[in-house]
């Protein structure tokens, strides 16, 4: 969560699928025909519910994600132009990009709710990436197919009484240094369920638990000190916690929800207004609780820049979170720690992975340093 402050592999023909080192992403993808039902399966462009689901996803294929592939796929035979995607983030190049970026952005002017608009935005860039990752990305662990750290990741149990949220930005789904795939990678999609920010069954899902659980039952992390709705762990879950939200985790048998906003310091803001609009929405007020971690600095500090160091990557948040629950005593016997633990070694798994391909790539590995900005 860089606002936290943050497959099986797809086989495929290289006669179908060229690749070139552009950067971003990771590479420009010329898709023609692309066929991979070994893995879930996707013909001429068409995006499986299996597919998707293999990506991380809970939900089913959102619908508008399935209208813009399907679209993108007619305009690919009106143009006579094949889809190409690359450069800095992956976006759609050469002659289809220019004739499809005059259309999408004719399209998006058109709608006259910002919350159309809004989600078409979503979908696109979930769609983007969809089509731009078949047969590079590994489904599982989001890494190009030949760094996949599938098999050195470690399943764990997460306690029953806890379920995590990756309520993500768009524009970090499939990003390979995205650190949140970590929680379902090692924990599994039920335990740590993603969620992405503006995709509406995502969304939905999302909120039918959260109404199950009720409003004591859903904290969002979100290090904002300086916020009088901002609790502690220990404020929230300690034994003197018995007015603030949460604190009857260890006496009810019900789950505790908690939302990790996982998307840029830019973007978190956003994310966490339109959850504090939804809760107004189902619960009369915006009072959204929220969870301020300890945490310091990240391993993934060292390569992917943060506002400061005293920012978090999502992964990092969860391990302080899961380390600061263990250590009060009402919860010390669930092995809290050890669930932390293992979201570490995979985040060590990560870093590696990545290090290891920005040295055969002759790039850096030692983060630029940026000037301290105070954002909270």
């Amino acid at each position: 969560m860089r606002c936290f402050a943050g497959a099986s592999a797809l086989d495929f023909s290289p006669s179908l699928l060229r690749c070139r080192q552009l950067g971003g992403i990771g590479r420009r993808l010329v898709m023609n025909s692309v066929r991979s039902r070994e893995s879930g399966g996707c013909d001429d462009g068409v995006v499986t519910e299996e597919e998707w689901r293999r990506w991380g996803a809970v939900s089913p294929l959102p619908a508008a994600v399935k209208q813009i592939v399907d679209d993108l796929k007619v305009l690919e035979l009106k143009v006579d132009a094949q889809i190409e995607f690359g450069g800095n983030g992956g976006k759609l190049q050469g002659a289809f990009g220019a004739y499809e970026d005059k259309k999408h952005r004719a399209t998006y002017e058109a709608l006259d709710d910002p919350e159309k608009k809004f989600r078409f935005f979503s979908a696109r860039q979930v769609a983007c990436r969809l089509l731009g990752s078949r047969g590079y990305l590994c489904q599982k662990c989001w890494l190009a197919m030949e760094d996949c750290m599938c098999s050195n990741v470690k399943p764990c149990g997460l306690w029953k009484r806890i379920r995590f949220w990756l309520y993500m930005h768009p524009r970090d789904f499939l990003r390979q240094n995205n650190t949140g795939k970590l929680l379902w990678q090692v924990f599994g999609v039920h335990s740590a369920s993603l969620c992405i920010f503006g995709i509406a069954e995502d969304e939905e899902i999302m909120w039918e638990e959260f109404k199950r659980a009720g409003k004591s039952h859903v904290c969002c992390l979100y290090p904002n000190q300086n916020s009088e709705l901002t609790l502690s762990v220990d404020n929230a879950f300690g034994s003197s916690a018995s007015e603030n939200p949460g604190s009857s985790m260890v006496d009810e048998d019900r789950t505790l929800h908690f939302i990790l906003l996982d998307g840029t310091w830019n973007n978190s803001a956003a994310m966490l207004k339109r959850l504090k609009d939804h809760a107004k929405t189902v619960w009369g007020d915006e009072d959204l609780p929220c969870i301020s971690l300890a945490t310091g600095a990240s391993a993934m500090h060292k390569l992917r820049p943060q506002p400061s160091w005293d920012r978090t990557c999502t992964a990092a948040a969860a391990i302080g979170l899961l380390s600061e629950l263990s250590l009060l005593p009402q919860l010390s016997s669930y092995g809290l720690d050890k669930q932390a633990d293992a979201v570490e070694e995979a985040l060590v798994v990560l870093l590696d992975s990545l290090t290891g391909r920005r040295l055969r790539m002759g790039r850096s590995i030692t983060r630029k340093v940026r000037n301290p900005i105070n954002i909270c």
